[in-house]
């Protein structure tokens, strides 16, 4: 089909293609919410062990002390992403009168050496606070849960090593380009929808189409 042919078909059906993009259009703008901002928060641990009496040396005590606080942080980073951990910063928030679902704890945590880095997000900056002391008292108070395999009488010491600083989070492009993508399907649609009715169409508009199925043609009036 030559171009011309196609923006006669478009002429034609041009009210099949409007139809949807006007229909997601006005759904779009009705239903149409700004994006919340969202906030988020991290803060690093530093985990250490006090010097094991069987060390020979105080060097020897050291290094054995940072190597297996390299392990502990392992363990910590796989429980603050748990459920059980989750639960038990909600119980927390709970007793202040907080209520947040286990669920709603959204906690990232990774490890670089001897530290453990924790990050949340929250859409309450307020609600975001309190939330990040409470995961700073369960990492404190209730990691010997985490780590069964530590003798009872080795004290594991979790100590935040900066202030948390809550920061917002811009909305991404996703949310902004939602409605113009969600637009250009509906054209898409419409574009679509046009050519499946015009191929469906039986009734011969050109002459070109008489000719082609092999009718002879005797006259044409004119559309003027």
């Amino acid at each position: 089909m030559e171009l011309r042919n196609y923006w006669k078909v478009l002429k034609r059906r041009w009210l099949l293609i409007l139809i949807p993009t006007v229909v997601v259009l006005v759904y779009g703008i009705a239903t149409y919410q700004p994006p919340t901002t969202t906030y988020n928060v991290g803060i690093q641990y530093l985990v250490s062990q006090p010097p094991s009496e069987a060390a020979t040396t105080q060097d020897e005590a050291r290094y054995y002390n940072w190597l297996a606080s390299e392990y502990i942080v392992n363990g910590l980073a796989d429980w603050t992403t748990g459920n059980l951990f989750k639960t038990a910063v909600s119980e927390k928030l709970a007793e202040q009168g907080i209520e947040v679902p286990a669920a709603a704890v959204g906690v990232v945590a990774d490890n670089v050496r001897s530290k453990l880095v924790i990050s949340i997000t929250y859409h309450d900056p307020e609600v975001l606070a309190a939330m990040i002391d409470a995961v700073t008292e369960v990492l404190q108070d209730q990691n010997a849960d985490a780590l069964p395999q530590i003798d009872e009488d080795t004290a594991v010491l979790i100590q935040p090593l900066d202030e948390p600083i809550i920061n917002p989070i811009s909305a991404g492009i996703r949310s902004q380009l939602d409605l113009p993508l969600r637009i250009i399907a509906a054209l898409l649609a419409g574009f679509g929808l046009a050519f499946v009715v015009e191929y469906l169409d039986p009734t011969i508009r050109e002459r070109e189409e008489l000719l082609t199925i092999g009718f002879e043609i005797l006259g044409e009036i004119p559309k003027n």
